[in-house]
């Protein structure tokens, strides 16, 4: 079903609309959720933190809006999912204040620079990835990072497991070229 269809339904019949927009979607929209709260909460909190993305999509979706929801979606589900992230942060106290002891043990010099290298090579790559577009991004980010199975990526984007695989394994050969292109070597 288009998210033309879907959004004409969610206007003549709410609840159906409603559901199909959210069948549709929450695939797409946990995997965002999980990327950004990953380390910071639990699966309760990513499964409030969907929920909470829907009920804002449905809140302030504009009338008579016509095209594609993916965008609009996944950008309300990135910022519901950073605010989330510090929320929880802040909550768990994995926020380090200045005076604790923690931060009285600093590590050398040489360590700094090397974690400072490590850290901008993790970030050129990550924007690189995330340039790439969904579901390119999504895949590589679940098979590499999270180390999920084809299978277990496939029954969270909606697609088969074979499309999975070559899909993944075009989206690195178009990683490596980009990295190639843009000079970066990891």
């Amino acid at each position: 079903m288009t998210d033309n269809e879907i959004l004409s339904l969610i206007s003549e019949s709410p609840s159906h609309g409603q559901r199909l927009l959210f069948d549709k979607y929450y695939s797409y929209v946990y995997a965002i959720v999980s990327r950004i709260i990953s380390g910071f909460g639990s699966n309760s909190d990513s499964e409030e933190c969907v929920i909470d993305v829907f009920a804002s999509v449905l809140m302030k979706l504009p009338e008579g809006e016509k095209g594609s929801l993916k965008a609009y979606i996944g950008t309300v589900a990135r910022n519901a999912a950073i605010s989330m992230r510090r929320s929880l942060a802040a909550k768990t106290g994995l926020n380090v204040a200045m005076d604790d002891d923690i931060a009285a043990v600093l590590p050398d010099s040489a360590n700094i620079a090397e974690q400072t290298e490590q850290k901008t090579a993790a970030e050129q790559l990550l924007a690189v990835i995330e340039s790439m577009g969904v579901p390119d991004s999504v895949l590589l980010i679940q098979k590499y990072y999270y180390e999920r199975s084809s299978k277990e990526i496939a029954e969270l984007l909606g697609m088969s497991a074979g499309t999975v695989r070559v899909r993944s394994g075009r989206a690195m050969k178009r990683l490596m070229k980009l990295l190639d292109e843009k000079g970066i070597t990891l």
